[in-house]
């Protein structure tokens, strides 16, 4: 990283250590747990990865749609989803515990239990360890030689004023929505859907997308609420920019809502025996209240509350909304992939407690530390400068 020779947020330089502290005493806690219970502690430690990962995951995504797509709320954030796209590489070194625990996570990683099942038989050429850990190299070489080119071409636009660069960024963000769209699928599908392989779904490698996205776009509006009265976000940050952060909240919410509502209607309705024992686990054992919670606090709530314009329009009103559908983001990943798990109530163990406060702290400390080593805004954008009549969110 670069020396940093711009002004830093006060907040920044308060967060990152206490991100790291809490880091290292939940990934502490998940070692002396990973000695009295190694298969829990991978089962938490999927968990907060699959969570953690996909907010680095769900800022590429929206870099891609916001170089495609323009716009003055794109280039406020702009530097924050360069950040978090930037801390891929570091997450792929995280991936190494759970490619050492296969064996423990999923069935098809069981020579045993392969040998006994006639369909893991029939799926080893796609399901096998060595295949599983090329693919997901791949999957991480894509997103992060892409974050990392999106950044550094955008840092170079800036210092040399190359309108060229505009276009080369446009065109890698088009080639590179593809390609990273195929990486999210077939990793959701690897490193969740594959817990349970007998089960498949078309329509689940879309559920973690979107799901990537959301987690991704709270988080940074919950970043510009606490930052927007510090330098150099109090002279760009209005009302007008709250209120295209607050539409686009609504219409991932949206989005979100049909994606699930889709899949459900679509396994209801096929009424397939191989389809059916995936919701069924979801609604027994006192997963179905979790369920309930998750619409409640994912979707009704902030539907409702972002009906609002006003709501939307105010900052910090906007960000209560966004922390709840960020904390909501993470109940509903444990919806998903929990009860595959061999979990078949409803039960939090404290190892998901402490892994996702370690991995979090740590990738909050890491994305601190790369978002200081930029100017927190693009430099000669004009679209940027101050919109006196919106008025401050």
């Amino acid at each position: 990283m670069s020396a940093v020779t711009h002004p830093v947020p006060g907040l920044l330089q308060r967060a990152a250590p206490r991100a790291l502290m809490a880091g290292g005493i939940g990934l502490a806690a998940c070692a002396v747990g990973a000695f009295q219970n190694p298969t829990e502690f991978l089962r938490s430690y999927l968990l907060a990865f699959l969570f953690w990962s996909g907010v680095g995951i769900g800022c590429l995504s929206l870099l891609f749609i916001q170089h495609l797509t323009g716009g003055r709320w794109g280039l406020l954030i702009r530097r924050f989803l360069e950040a978090g796209s930037r801390t891929l590489p570091f997450v792929a070194i995280a991936f190494v515990p759970l490619l050492l625990g296969l064996g423990r996570l999923y069935e098809w990683a069981d020579p045993v239990r392969v040998d006994a099942d006639a369909v893991l038989q029939r799926k080893t050429l796609y399901l096998n360890p060595g295949f599983f850990a090329a693919r997901a190299a791949f999957y991480f070489v894509v997103w992060g030689a892409v974050g990392y080119f999106l950044s550094a071409w955008s840092v170079r636009r800036d210092a040399r004023q190359d309108q060229r660069l505009d276009r080369r960024l446009r065109g890698l963000a088009g080639g590179g929505i593809v390609l990273s769209g195929l990486a999210i699928t077939f990793s959701s599908i690897d490193w969740a859907m594959s817990l349970d392989p007998h089960w498949f779904s078309t329509i689940y490698g879309i559920i973690f997308m979107v799901g990537q996205t959301l987690s991704a776009f709270t988080l940074v509006i919950l970043l510009v609420s606490a930052m927007a009265q510090e330098e150099p976000f109090r002279r760009v940050v209005t009302r007008d920019t709250a209120h295209d952060l607050g539409k686009l909240l609504f219409a991932f919410v949206m989005l979100w809502a049909y994606i699930h509502l889709s899949q459900f209607l679509i396994v209801w309705h096929a009424n397939v025996p191989e389809e059916i024992p995936w919701y069924l686990r979801r609604i027994q054992g006192g997963w179905k209240y979790l369920a309930w919670t998750v619409l409640a606090v994912h979707f009704l709530g902030p539907f409702l509350a972002l009906l609002s314009r006003s709501i939307k329009r105010d900052l910090r009103r906007l960000s209560i909304v966004a922390a709840a559908v960020f904390v909501a983001r993470w109940l509903d990943l444990y919806w998903l992939v929990a009860p595959s798990l061999d979990r078949p109530h409803l039960t939090l163990h404290w190892m998901d407690v402490a892994a996702a406060v370690g991995l979090g702290g740590l990738w909050l400390w890491l994305f601190a530390r790369l978002l200081a080593s930029h100017p927190l805004l693009p430099q000669q954008q004009d679209d940027l400068e101050p919109a006196t009549a919106g008025g401050h969110a």
